[in-house]
């Protein structure tokens, strides 16, 4: 015989599953969901037992079937994923064959649409599941649509539900209408979005400094900084104070369009109401002053900046890195090497910074104290670390520590590019000896490599391109196209082109 247990597994079907159990197996059975269920049907239970074992074992069935429901919830929505994410997928049929979607499913299939850049197909998605059950027709829903609709840009889709959402009695929020003004400024439909400013003030909503904040930001993108002033009044006649969200806001529009009075008025504001500043913000002031050459100001802020542990990105160190070498201050760029490290590590720009702060000077000192710093960090060398010796070196006129390290590259597994070979034949200019590197580079198949470029950008930022490198450019540029694309360039093949043009190289 068998014995009949059911387990009552409630998924979005309503599904209920009967597991039949062998009566000649039951011993095999480990202690699951399906003994549990067992024991409690036909085994009594002793009155010693009667105040804690069926509390448990219902605290334990109902966790499990808890994870079975997970489980399928989970496997049901992934199988609906690979069905939309077929090349022919329609999202309606699909639907349509489902009979209906869970709300999770429903805004699983919403997200999909949007990612995969099917924004166009939500409202229809949307139009056919909300119709399947009356009580989808809500304000919630509606905001959720009409603010995604928005963040693609699809305003005619947007103002139509938002139409729809009104034909059905629905009173459309403050969210609701942020998002249709913000949609609009984004493009640049600044008529539009002050329409639905207007209405929404009508409909006795009260905008909010979010509200303007949008539109602030839609004016400094599109540079109209006119009209920005023209909503920080229009934000005071509603009674609405700019908060330190819209100031910050402010300071960073002003910052990248370079208006450093306005800038500096709203900062000594903020300053003056004790709003807080935020990181990006000090970033963009920092930013402004870099690009102006306000070396006094600029340190200042970068200063601020350190001291608020705000993370200090590659892309703003390379900027202060190029303000200091363009004016000349390449001490700093070693103490900006150390400030990135205290950050982040010791990455190979820190490296850099450092080797490049040394060079620059000329010191043989400070250069040997960074390669040994380097060495008891165990840090290998790459072709930016050996260029910036090298051509420390080159400036020194140390022929005999230059041969040297060339002949080193190999034992320290650097692979040279075309600024190393620049370095050689500039070098030979002015009376260095560099046919034992040319030959080592030929034997050992180098020079049939093709070229490339893998030096660090500050380096060619502070020593220039090099007589070498600027002489291959023109040469290059000199071919036609056909010439230039027609085949693998190598290095030999570039310093034969150059040879022949200018022997003297």
């Amino acid at each position: 015989m068998e014995s009949v247990i059911s387990l009552h597994l409630h998924n979005n079907n309503n599904t209920h599953c009967k597991v039949r159990l062998n009566k000649n197996k039951k011993n095999k059975l480990t202690h699951n969901r399906v003994f549990f269920a067992k024991t409690l049907i036909r085994k009594p239970i002793s009155c010693c037992c009667l105040s804690s074992a069926p509390s448990l074992d219902y605290h334990s069935t109902k966790h499990t079937t808890l994870l079975v429901e997970s489980y399928h919830e989970h496997q049901a929505l992934n199988a609906l994923i690979q069905r939309l994410n077929k090349k022919v997928s329609c999202p309606l049929q699909i639907l349509q064959h489902d009979g209906d979607w869970t709300k999770d499913h429903f805004w699983a299939v919403i997200r999909f649409l949007k990612n995969s850049s099917r924004s166009r197909q939500i409202p229809q998605v949307f139009d056919m599941w909300k119709n399947i059950e009356k009580s989808r027709i809500n304000e919630f829903n509606y905001q959720k649509i009409i603010g995604m609709l928005c963040e693609e840009g699809l305003m005619e889709e947007a103002v139509r539900a938002f139409q729809e959402m009104e034909g059905f009695a629905l009173k459309p929020s403050l969210e609701i209408y942020n998002s249709i003004i913000h949609g609009y400024s984004k493009i640049g439909k600044f008529n539009e979005a002050l329409l639905f400013l207007n209405e929404m003030k009508e409909m006795n909503l009260s905008p909010q400094s979010d509200t303007y904040d949008g539109l602030i930001q839609a004016y400094g993108k599109y540079k109209m900084y006119d009209e920005i002033d023209m909503c920080l009044k229009m934000m005071k006649l509603d009674g609405c104070s700019p908060d330190h969200i819209t100031y910050n806001l402010l300071i960073q529009e002003f910052a990248c369009a370079g208006l450093l009075k306005r800038m500096e008025g709203t900062y000594k504001s903020m300053l003056t109401k004790r709003m807080h500043l935020r990181s990006s913000t000090m970033v963009a002031i920092l930013d402004a002053y870099m690009n102006f050459g306000m070396l006094d100001k600029m340190e200042k802020f970068y200063k601020r900046l350190l001291n608020s542990r705000t993370p200090l990105k590659e892309d703003l160190v390379r900027k202060l890195a190029e303000v200091y070498i363009k004016n000349y201050m390449f001490s700093r760029l070693d103490d900006l090497g150390d400030d990135l490290a205290s950050r982040i590590g010791r990455t190979e720009l820190v490296w850099c910074l450092r080797l490049l702060s040394h060079a620059c000077l000329l010191s043989h000192r400070g250069i040997d104290s960074v390669v040994r710093e380097m060495e008891s960090a165990k840090v290998r060398w790459n072709v930016t670390t050996a260029n910036i010796i090298l051509l420390a070196y080159l400036k020194m006129k140390d022929f005999k520590h230059l041969r040297v390290l060339l002949s080193e590259l190999p034992t320290r597994h650097v692979k040279p590019d075309i600024v190393t070979i620049g370095i050689l034949y500039d070098a030979r200019r002015i009376g260095f000896d560099g046919t034992g590197a040319l030959e080592m580079w030929r034997r050992i198949g180098f020079l049939s490599k093709t070229v490339e470029i893998n030096t660090d950008p500050l380096v060619l930022a502070v020593y220039g391109k090099g007589h070498f490198l600027r002489y291959c450019e023109e040469v290059y540029s000199s071919l036609e196209p056909y010439s230039r694309e027609k085949k693998r360039w190598t290095y030999q093949n570039l310093i034969d082109l150059v040879i022949k043009h200018n022997e003297r190289i």
